[in-house]
């Protein structure tokens, strides 16, 4: 299947509109456009849409379930960085290390040695981040804002991963301070972690389609964004 030509048009635009909001929140918050990574969500939408988001510029893709994007991925190939950003079970760990160049959501020690022994037995790295539940909701996955940094000290060491930074969800509300705050707490937790762990320690993932202005005033180096590209579902 091809995409059709008006809804590749339409992908175009939608990915010229974010950037444009990317750079006046990146210019907001003292930084260049060009300092934030767009990550284009593409779960449940076809391979050929993501296709026209490469075509015209994309250069990073996210995917939420493992057994969704090993299909494209496979169809594709490294089109693009392919980005893990829904929670990883252990059993799959080898998989998604075979298949991503980051995964977004480490949640715990006990995964990080999954990731790190599948990673070694396949003789490659893969860049990492932690999950941090910033909003304390409890339907939503991740560490607690106060285990992060053990965690982190523990994670860092570990072989076959390269620890990145942190990533975040904000919280399910239309309360834009309580967003903020949220992201505030994480980009604190960012600064941090740059201190105990190292200089690897420079992407933090924060934003979707609805918040991803906010969190780059915060500090975001790295958005998540999928309906705002791809449309509804």
């Amino acid at each position: 299947m091809i995409v059709d030509e008006k809804r590749a048009g339409q992908i175009a635009e939608n990915v010229r509109a974010v950037r444009s909001r990317i750079d006046q929140a990146a210019r907001e918050s003292g930084r260049g456009g060009d300092e934030i990574t767009l990550v284009a969500v593409s779960k449940t939408h076809p391979a050929e849409m993501i296709e026209a988001a490469v075509a015209c510029g994309v250069t990073d893709i996210g995917e939420n379930r493992v057994q969704e994007a090993a299909g494209k991925i496979e169809r594709l190939g490294h089109i693009a960085r392919w980005h893990l950003i829904g929670h990883l079970q252990s059993n799959k760990a080898a998989t998604a290390v075979r298949l991503f160049d980051m995964i977004q959501a480490l949640d715990s020690v006990a995964l990080a040695y999954k990731v790190s022994q599948a990673a070694t037995a396949q003789g490659k790295t893969v860049d990492c981040l932690i999950e941090v539940n910033s909003s304390g909701e409890a339907t939503k996955f991740g560490l607690a804002p106060q285990e992060v940094i053990a965690t982190a000290g523990n994670i860092v060491r570990l072989p076959g991963i390269v620890l990145r930074g942190l990533m975040t969800i904000g919280p399910l509300t239309d309360d834009m301070n309580q967003i903020r705050r949220a992201f505030e707490m994480t980009a604190g937790l960012f600064d941090r972690m740059k201190t105990e762990c190292g200089p690897r320690i420079d992407t933090l993932s924060m934003g979707m389609s609805g918040d991803f202005e906010t969190a780059i005033r915060c500090g975001a180096t790295m958005v998540r964004v999928g309906a705002a590209i791809f449309g509804g579902r």
